[in-house]
């Protein structure tokens, strides 16, 4: 008979001291995927090492998954730059092979779209590639809709799926 121990899993606000855990989950899944610092994906954001620092910002929050006290995921959200005031976006939501499957993704989503609803933003953007067809999946799960060209300027130039959703 296996016994398995049961996972504890916290999600909760980022701390600064988490800042080199979720970096490091970030880099992970982005080679795990060839998602490539020169092509422009999040692994080449130069606040990469700083997310505490970067959501802490009004407006901003960034929540980090932790399995038996180790930071496995994470995702955020804040005001979507060289757009309108009323549009947030979805922000690096990566998380690591044992974190996958477990309906986490969506209840952080969630989480931020909610904490986006009260800071008073009345849509949702986010950008993707292609090829993460599980993440796609549950945005459209999450009600977000493929839109035709970019919003903003998130300097995501290979992320060729585009998707906004009303709050």
């Amino acid at each position: 008979m296996n016994v398995t121990a049961p996972v504890e899993v916290k999600m909760r606000r980022i701390a600064a001291a988490d800042n080199a855990a979720i970096a490091s989950v970030i880099r992970q899944v982005s080679a795990e995927y060839g998602l490539t610092a020169d092509k422009g994906y999040t692994v080449a954001d130069p606040e990469l090492d700083e997310l505490y620092q970067l959501y802490s910002r009004p407006g901003c929050a960034y929540w980090v998954v932790e399995q038996n006290g180790e930071v496995v995921g994470g995702g955020g959200v804040a005001p979507l730059k060289c757009s309108e005031p009323d549009i947030c976006e979805l922000q690096k939501m990566y998380f690591l092979p044992s974190a996958r499957g477990q309906g986490l993704a969506k209840k952080l989503a969630q989480m931020a779209l909610e904490h986006a609803r009260t800071q008073g933003f009345s849509r949702c953007y986010l950008e993707t590639t292609a090829f993460l067809t599980d993440a796609i999946g549950l945005y459209e799960r999450l009600g977000f809709e493929h839109i035709d060209g970019p919003l903003g300027c998130t300097g995501h130039v290979d992320c060729e799926v585009r998707m906004l959703k009303t709050l």
